[in-house]
């Protein structure tokens, strides 16, 4: 990449507008698409989450789409000189969705009160957070098509920007608008967090991603969630297994 970085001053970037999570969608028109591999250098750091948490399923590398990996080189150049995009997620195989699934279903029924609620009210919160391993290649879950990635900033030092919550956090404070509800009556430390994510979700949304609106970190490309937002037909299929992906992954 020989693109000089573009400087982002604070007074550009504007509010990040509250939405609702996506509804099922089911306009596709897929195509063929092939997978990279996303590895570290001076735009991209990877620290892929899920073998850290000890996840038995968890995919080490950093696999997205080579549509998705050109429009992170752009986002990725769009962030203030220094600073890089770090990757927490990518491609998912299905067994890790269903892992995910069972694990945290357990978490965020305890940690919202949702003892008491009907199934049908349970799940619906569960599926802000973590998608229904539904084994349905042509709607599946989002991070088994390659278009879907979690990512955050990293600055000059290599520590993460302040975005106000962890990854995977069960929390209201992950909806990445979160911050923009109190208006401009902020202290300098929530403003700071708020700066952070309307940064993060300018470069990316400026590349043509969409982001799910419960989680701050998560973008979209290609995959149903886009396809909603944008109102075009989804352009990537599920792939299950790494066994899957047509010809292997190329480094880049």
């Amino acid at each position: 990449m020989t693109e000089d970085r573009k400087t982002t001053e604070s007074g550009e970037r504007g509010a990040i507008p509250d939405r609702a999570d996506p509804e099922r969608y089911e306009v596709r028109a897929f195509r063929p698409s092939g997978f990279l591999e996303i590895t570290d250098n001076e735009y991209f750091a990877v620290e892929m989450q899920y073998p850290l948490l000890g996840m038995r399923n968890a995919q080490l590398r950093c696999l997205v789409r080579e549509e998705v990996y050109e429009r992170l080189a752009r986002a990725a150049k769009a962030l203030p000189g220094g600073m890089r995009l770090k990757f927490l997620d990518a491609w998912r195989p299905f067994a890790l969705q269903k892992e995910l699934y069972e694990t945290y279903s357990a978490r965020i029924i305890r940690d919202f009160g949702l003892g008491d609620r009907s199934e049908e009210e349970r799940s619906a919160v569960i599926r802000k957070f973590v998608s229904d391993p539904v084994p349905d290649r042509d709607v599946p879950p989002v991070h088994t098509t390659g278009g879907a990635v979690d990512v955050t900033i990293i600055g000059e030092d290599g520590a993460e920007l302040d975005m106000g919550t962890g990854f995977d956090a069960f929390t209201e404070k992950t909806w990445t608008a979160y911050f923009e509800r109190a208006g401009g009556n902020l202290e300098n430390m929530t403003s700071r967090i708020r700066e952070n994510r309307r940064l993060l979700y300018r470069v990316m949304t400026g590349a043509g991603f969409t982001n799910l609106p419960s989680e701050w970190w998560h973008f979209d490309y290609g995959d149903r969630f886009w396809a909603y937002y944008e109102k075009k037909p989804a352009i990537y299929r599920g792939v299950f297994t790494e066994e899957e992906i047509d010809g292997g992954s190329k480094e880049k």
